[in-house]
């Protein structure tokens, strides 16, 4: 990525003019561009108005701003406008897939796959459906390395019902062959259920190319707005999905006898929608896979978090958490310095201005295997810098100080 990219990109975010500020919990929540609140703004000042409802100008406009970000989002990630429902959240959208679509094809005695390295937001609802209908809840390991243990997921696809994992670790940032996993699973007539919320703000992502039964993400982590997330589908598992949430516009008729649902994504998006959030993210997704272009974004963060990792990695009393190779990793870094915990870490370091996450990252799980009640996770976005880095690592001497 060009130099002027983060420097130009950082001038784009409001939050981060203010002195001293070193973002570096993108992984959580990322930073909203200029682009993205003026779009949103523009609808509420000239535009505002129901979506679907109404055939007057404003609501034909509202509508039409709607429904273009959604087959702009789509098309940007090579999957069909149908096909794609906007939800609250990613633990929305998941949870559509594991009750709206589990209920109706889990039962006991069936085996659902989860991996290690889950997000509670795809941990959770499978666990409440097993418990639910009497399935099993099957962990697919790691290695010691962060990775997937390719060869036990083998093992376990045959009879399974279902495999839940993350396309990008929010922890240890391990990229998941996503692609080459759908295709195995699909083999054995297992359904894939894939989070992306990590994924599509950092990687290049092509749905149509990894073809996922459901693929879901947010908008928060992808320079969007809160309050919108999405979910895409195979057209034939959408239609064998009940929806979570009865109401308005989601129905084709309603009688005392019979209700009948409309078809995707209709079905799934009951009640007035996230309208604005959604024309948001639609600005969001256009300035960050049209303007900036995701093989940028990817250049720029793998070279920083390559930095971090080298930089980092000289610490002696600092332990790395993930793969040791940065091609195999999101951009992020998970890391325990001895003798401290990462909530103090955390806590000393804002101080200074550079904002970090510290906890177990909604990963219990995970944390279990890595030997970890708790990690310090720093994570980069386009307006990352160098510097900003230097400030983590620096910012560690502080820590030291203070607890020596």
């Amino acid at each position: 990525m060009a130099a002027t990219t983060s420097l130009d990109v950082r001038s784009q975010f409001p939050t981060l003019a203010r002195e001293g500020v070193a973002y570096l919990d993108s992984a959580a929540t990322s930073q909203t561009p200029d682009v993205v609140l003026a779009a949103m703004d523009e609808y509420y000042r000239h535009h505002r108005a129901s979506v679907h409802r109404g055939t007057y100008p404003l609501a034909v406009e509202a509508t039409d701003l709607f429904e273009g970000a959604r087959t702009r989002i789509a098309r940007a990630l090579n999957w069909a406008a149908r096909d794609t429902v906007f939800t609250r959240n990613a633990s929305e959208a998941l949870n559509v897939a594991a009750h709206g679509w589990g209920r109706k094809h889990v039962g006991a005695g069936d085996r659902i796959l989860v991996t290690r390295m889950e997000h509670h937001s795809n941990f959770v609802p499978w666990w409440m459906l097993a418990r639910e209908v009497g399935a099993e809840l099957v962990e697919v390991p790691l290695d010691g390395d962060g990775l997937l243990d390719r060869e036990a997921l083998t093992r376990l696809l045959p009879g399974a019902k279902v495999l839940a994992f993350a396309h990008v670790s929010n922890v240890v940032g391990t990229i998941t062959p996503a692609a080459d996993i759908v295709r195995e699973a699909r083999e054995h007539g297992v359904v894939t259920v894939v989070d992306g919320s990590q994924a599509v703000p950092q990687i290049p992502v092509d749905l149509g190319a990894i073809d996922a039964d459901f693929y879901a993400w947010t908008g928060h982590k992808a320079y969007g707005p809160t309050g919108v997330g999405v979910l895409h589908g195979r057209r034939d598992v959408l239609l064998d999905t009940e929806p979570l949430i009865g109401g308005g516009h989601m129905i084709s008729s309603v009688s005392f006898d019979d209700v009948k649902w409309a078809a995707p994504p209709s079905r799934f998006e009951a009640g007035t929608s996230a309208i604005a959030e959604v024309i948001g993210l639609g600005a969001a997704i256009d300035w960050l896979v049209g303007d900036l272009g995701m093989e940028s974004v990817r250049a720029h963060e793998l070279e920083l978090t390559a930095y971090a990792l080298e930089r980092l990695g000289a610490e002696e009393d600092v332990t790395i958490h993930g793969p040791r190779d940065v091609e195999q990793r999101g951009a992020l870094v998970s890391f325990a310095l001895k003798g401290v915990h990462p909530h103090d870490v955390s806590e000393i370091l804002g101080r200074r201005g550079v904002c970090v996450r510290a906890g177990h990252h909604c990963a219990q799980p995970l944390m279990q295997h890595l030997g970890e009640s708790a990690t310090t996770r720093a994570s980069f976005a386009v307006h990352t810098t160098r510097e900003e880095v230097d400030q983590l690592v620096d910012g560690l001497a502080e820590v030291r100080r203070i607890f020596a």
